[in-house]
């Protein structure tokens, strides 16, 4: 049995969890509102407050999507009452990032100013004090689609392993090569 799989969701208060036709999974919240299709042989029942799910055999295809359900619609769950947060840091000489509503630029060392437009489901929010590396901040519900926008942030200019400049995530440790040896 998955661990994950057979462990319930507690429904906050203030969110309601519905099981519409064609398992369709809503979850509203004071957050908003998320909907997921849920596979037809993966059965989903909400009572007392409680979300759980249930697998009909051991195939492997259905103990894979128990566990792989339960934490999806887990963080849809969380999604509507807290919200999710990413923040991302440009490290290196001359990066900058600007917004205009939900409209990004970047600075990024290139020849020309990346212009990336942000979905209207995320606020985003740039920060640059002085003495430090400016700072993306992405905000919404979805954190799926949060992942998505912020990984496709990180590839316009992956940190490279010399000097570490690029993009990338807060807290996130890039490791460092040697770079070339001295001659002999």
């Amino acid at each position: 049995m998955s661990r994950i799989g057979k462990k319930s969701i507690p429904v906050p208060e203030g969110v309601t969890v519905t099981v519409g036709n064609d398992n369709i999974v809503t979850v509203k919240g004071k957050k908003g509102e998320l909907k997921q299709s849920i596979d037809r042989d993966i059965k989903v029942e909400v009572k007392d407050g409680q979300v759980s799910f249930v697998r009909p055999t051991d195939q492997i295809r259905h103990r894979a999507m128990h566990g792989l359900y339960r934490a999806i619609i887990a963080n849809l769950v969380k999604g509507v009452t807290d919200g999710y947060t990413r923040k991302l840091e440009l490290i290196g000489v001359g990066f900058k990032a600007s917004n205009q509503g939900n409209v990004l630029d970047l600075t990024l060392g290139y020849s020309h100013n990346i212009i990336f437009e942000i979905p209207k489901e995320i606020k985003v929010a740039t920060a640059q004090e002085k003495g430090q590396n400016p700072i993306i901040t992405l905000e919404g519900i979805d954190k799926q689609l949060i992942g998505q926008v912020a990984a496709k942030l990180r590839g316009l200019r992956k940190p490279e392993p010399y000097k570490g400049k690029g993009v990338r995530y807060v807290g996130e440790v890039v490791r460092k090569k040697a770079g070339k040896a001295a001659g002999k």
